[in-house]
């Protein structure tokens, strides 16, 4: 299934590509706020898993952040070999890990105003949690994934490296710089949830291309390891690396200007279309 906010009410993308209203297609059994799903995610699965009401059309610029009010946002640096190698980091033994601040989440379909500095780019498969749980073994870890979601970790590198030690949550929570969606995909719905297409593109030109199998660490990995320290929480988002191809790695550097368009992509997910100013 495909879950959606839209215009700040939770509804079904059919495979039509019309949207389903779930607390009118429910009679009320769960509410209109997009996080009432993870209120009993179990449930919510079950029920809409039998979901058969008619949708309607919609307009794509109403799509929201699929998940408006995370209880916890982790987001994981340098988790593809191509990337670690680039940047120039060996593997640890944890992930790194920081957070983006709620604040920063925006839609599919966002304009975002270019703080001063130099503004980065990062596609990403955000892992959304269905289950919560503590100390959660890497046989279970796929039972707590509700979906997933595009992300795109937009980062101001000014910032971020000014310092001593760098300001990786701060440089990262810019208004805008969280740009999610369009919905979040079942992994029921692909293939093979552990192996997607992942690239972003500027305008017309690509330049990020690679796959989540790719990932140092996969997702019941991150899981595991989030888990080992952090209790999860039913709707809480996992930013789970960027490949290599980002701006500040490139000879000569290169980063995101006004009245230029990243288009970010998941195969079997969907589509980002982050726009400057």
């Amino acid at each position: 299934m495909r879950i959606a906010n839209l215009a700040g009410r939770l509804a079904l993308v059919t495979r039509g590509g019309t949207a389903v209203d779930v607390a009118t297609a429910s009679e009320g059994r769960f509410g209109p706020d997009p996080m009432s799903a993870y209120a009993d995610w179990d449930a919510f699965a079950a029920w809409a898993a039998g979901a058969d009401a008619a949708g309607e059309a919609f307009d794509r610029a109403d799509l929201g952040p699929p998940v408006p009010r995370p209880p916890q946002i982790f987001a994981i640096g340098v988790n593809y070999r191509e990337h670690a190698d680039e940047a120039g980091y060996p593997p640890d033994s944890l992930p790194v890990t920081f957070t983006k601040f709620p604040s920063s989440l925006t839609g599919p379909e966002a304009t975002v105003v270019l703080p001063d500095g130099n503004v980065d780019w990062e596609v990403e498969l955000v892992v959304v949690i269905g289950r919560g749980g503590h100390g959660i073994r890497r046989e279970d870890a796929w039972k707590h994934v509700a979906g997933f979601t595009v992300g795109q970790d937009l980062s101001e590198r000014v910032a971020q490296l000014a310092g001593t030690m760098p300001q990786f949550s701060l440089a990262k929570s810019h208004p805008g710089f969280s740009p999610t969606g369009p919905w979040i995909v079942t992994p029921d719905e692909l293939d093979d949830p552990a192996d997607l297409a992942i690239s972003c593109a500027i305008d017309d030109e690509v330049m990020q291309d690679s796959r989540t199998s790719r990932m140092i660490y996969d997702i019941p990995e991150l899981i595991v390891r989030l888990s080992a320290v952090a209790t999860l929480l039913p709707g809480d988002i996992i930013f789970s690396g960027t490949p290599s191809g980002i701006g500040n790695r490139r000879a000569p550097q290169r980063f995101l200007r006004a009245g230029e368009t990243l288009t970010s992509v998941i195969e079997g997910v969907g589509e980002l279309t982050t726009r400057f100013r």
